[in-house]
Formats: C-alpha cells, sequence, structure tokens
C-alpha cells in the first residue's frame, strides 16, 4: 500500500508540473484550461468507433459471454441482478451504466461533475464508442486523502487522469492485450490474459463488461499517465 501511494504521490507531481506547462502554452490562445472537459469531449461518435470493432455477436446476445478475470464471480454475487449487474449495466450508455454500479461511485461522481462542476464528461462517455478502464472504489479509498483533494480540486488534471482510462473503441479481452492510445493521448499497456490481465500494472477484476456503447475492465488501481515530455 505505501509503495502505491508513493507512486501515485509521484505521478500527481508531474501530472501537475506538465499541467502548469501545458496551461501557459496556452495562455496565449485564450484558453485557461488545457484539458477541459470540452477538450477531453473531442472524440465524436463517428471518430472514436473504430471501422473494425472487435465487439462480438455472441457478446452482445450474451453480456457475460466473454467476461475475464479473477473477480467476475465476487462481482456478480455482489450484484447479481438489477442495473447494475452485468446483464443490467449492458442495457445503458456507460455513465450511466457506471452509476448504476455500486463498485463504481467514486469514480461516477468524478465524471459527472459531483466531484468538480468544471470536469463533466458525461456526454461524451455517452456519446461514442469507447473502452473504459473503470477503478472500483476501493482503488481511489487506497489514495491518500491529500492527495486525492489535490486531484479533485484540479480540473486540468482531474481530467487527464480520467480521460487517461479511456480508449476510443469498443475492444474485447481477446483483443486487449498490447498498447493502446487513450482519449488523454498517451497510450497504456495492457498484458497478460484471462484472469491475470494487468493494465500498466494494475489488476483486471472483471473486464469485458458490456453497455449499450463500451467495453469495461474493473480494475484495482487508478491509472496515473506519465508526465508529458
Amino acid at each position: 500500500m505505501k509503495r502505491m501511494n508513493s507512486r501515485f504521490s509521484a505521478a500527481l507531481g508531474l501530472i501537475a508540473i506538465a499541467t502548469v506547462g501545458l496551461t501557459a502554452c496556452s495562455a496565449g490562445t485564450g484558453t485557461s484550461e488545457s484539458m477541459a472537459p470540452s477538450s477531453a469531449a473531442a472524440p465524436s461518435s463517428a471518430s472514436a468507433a473504430p471501422s473494425g470493432s472487435s465487439m462480438s455477436s455472441e457478446a452482445a446476445m450474451d453480456p457475460a459471454a466473454n467476461l475475464v478475470g479473477a473477480g467476475c464471480s465476487t462481482y456478480a454475487k455482489a450484484v447479481p441482478s438489477g442495473e447494475g449487474s452485468v446483464a443490467g449495466m449492458a442495457k445503458d450508455p456507460v455513465a450511466v451504466a457506471a452509476s448504476n454500479n455500486p463498485l463504481l461511485k467514486t469514480l461516477t461522481a468524478a465524471v459527472s461533475g459531483k466531484l468538480n462542476p468544471k470536469v463533466d464528461l458525461v456526454d461524451t462517455l455517452n456519446g461514442g464508442e469507447f473502452t473504459v478502464f473503470a477503478p472500483v472504489d476501493e482503488a481511489f479509498a487506497a489514495i491518500p486523502d491529500k492527495d486525492l483533494k489535490a486531484v479533485v480540486a484540479d480540473a486540468d488534471t482531474l481530467s487527464t487522469i480520467l480521460t487517461y482510462h479511456v480508449v476510443p473503441g469498443q475492444i474485447a479481452p481477446s483483443d486487449i492485450a498490447g498498447s493502446h492510445t487513450t482519449v488523454e493521448g498517451q497510450d497504456l499497456k495492457v498484458t497478460g490474459s484471462g484472469d491475470k490481465l494487468m493494465v500498466n500494472g494494475a489488476s483486471v477484476i472483471c473486464g469485458g463488461v458490456q453497455t449499450a456503447n463500451a467495453t469495461v475492465y474493473l480494475v484495482d488501481t487508478v491509472l496515473m499517465p506519465p508526465a508529458k515530455k
């Protein structure tokens, strides 16, 4: 726990430095926020969905068909039915589906403007096709309170971190291994397979969870984007 907290604090410092630099560069253009929600909304429905979606017809018919991750059974026991279950989430766009999942309360608050009114990504997330790496509540709880409050208070930093968890286009578990460019602009890397999938060193609790417009991978750690050079 101490190791992850120290890594988070160090990464947070680097992001803060990078954010200051980006904001300074944009000062002459009349924009005060380099990573405001409007910037994150850039990928439209047309551009966000790749021509070769890896969504299978089997997954469309059975939302649980392609699930991977050692925690899927625990998730199923915790939320066996209703809107927050695997079957329930498949019926709604991703931001709505996440809001119904009791494991994703903090993430939902972060993307909906409840934690910072300047960061509201709901329309963006519901408006295209995405692969979302969704930290569960315990992942946010592992972050020192002081660091979490600092992130929430800075709209640029919060937007940067949140959009780093989103990849344009839906990617099924069978195709998820490898590097993927995020909406934030930098790459993340998925390694392993089956119940041992990792994302930048974070474990996938349950992946391949379908929503009406996204494929979701619940992860046990908040992912930190590398500082931009």
